[in-house]
């Protein structure tokens, strides 16, 4: 029997290690679609119904047979997507590198090579949260005019609670979360109506975790990730929008829990196989791989709040 991908790699368990540690906090997209591992590349999301809302009939008479309920479904097919990158660290950088102490060029090439891999992602889970098709009628809305909240005359905080009500009603929990674009955040800390409700708290500055508390948020986190498009112009990955969620805070994800979105990846990745050396490039080079989807699983638990404000 012939070998499959994943056996026939030889993988470095140290540098692995480094890839799936790595951090950039400029990126939140975990925050509405957090990781779940999965053990096939492809299959159905699981997804939850309305079950926990449902009124059932649960007297039992004697004798009669107990009745039963099931819990989640099978919902629309994901196939993950396979990203690799190979990082090339020269051998002049490395013979440079050994003359400082404390310098691990290795490990820094394995993590500007899992950045690249992480933009992408947060590229695609801000393309899969900020699409008004993924929505319900009942749950989006796009801003226009003085409604947008550069006009001062606007209320944002009417709109958000307009919002995590929408979503009490579809999945009986409010929404607990908030991914704003950087220049969202940039408009709302200095908007009158959250400076005039800042005066009763004691601060002065407006930050995420503030504002969490002034919306009746448990977290407000802002999306100041950046991108280049290929004629090396900068945007913002999460634009002009604000996505409310509810989604599990501080837990462990689990497929079926009534949350907005998840991140399934393969186990075990992403990985780092074993660097080879390049000789006609004089370089070490460190392939990385990551197998994984952002999905969808209870839209009814978001709320898509378009053009917050106006474009620059």
């Amino acid at each position: 029997m012939g070998m499959n991908n994943s056996q026939a790699r030889v993988i470095d368990p140290v540098l692995t290690t480094v890839a799936r540690g790595y951090k950039n906090a400029a990126f939140v997209g975990h925050v509405l679609f957090p990781k779940v591992d999965v053990n096939q590349r492809g299959g159905k999301i699981l997804s939850f119904g309305k079950e926990d809302f449902m009124l059932y009939a649960t007297g039992r008479a004697p004798g009669e047979n107990t009745k039963r309920v099931s819990f989640g479904y099978l919902g629309a097919p994901y196939a993950l997507e396979s990203h690799s990158l190979e990082g090339k660290l020269p051998i002049e950088h490395l013979q440079e590198g050994m003359a400082v102490p404390g310098i691990d060029l290795g490990s820094m090439t394995v993590n500007k090579t899992q950045n690249i891999i992480e933009l992408r992602l947060e590229k695609q889970r801000a393309d899969v949260a900020r699409n008004a098709a993924s929505y319900p009628a009942s749950n989006k809305i796009a801003l226009a005019g003085s409604s947008q909240w550069n006009d001062p005359a606007s209320d944002p905080v009417k709109i958000v609670e307009d919002g995590k009500e929408a979503v009490r009603k579809k999945v009986g929990k409010r929404a607990n979360t908030a991914v704003i674009g950087a220049a969202v955040f940039a408009v709302l800390k200095n908007h009158p109506k959250v400076v005039d409700r800042m005066k009763y708290t004691g601060r002065d500055v407006a930050t995420p975790e503030l504002l969490a508390s002034l919306f009746g948020l448990e977290q407000v986190v802002v999306g100041d990730a950046v991108y280049a498009n290929d004629a090396g112009d900068f945007a913002d990955v999460w634009g002009n929008d604000v996505i409310l969620a509810y989604t599990e805070i501080g837990t462990v994800a689990e497929q079926g829990n009534p949350s907005f979105g998840y991140t399934y990846q393969l186990a075990g990745y992403p990985i780092v196989e074993e660097s080879y050396f390049d000789r006609n490039a004089k370089s070490f080079i460190y392939p990385v791989t990551d197998e994984v989807a952002p999905v969808i699983a209870g839209a009814e638990a978001g709320y898509l709040i378009q053009n917050a404000v106006a474009a620059a």
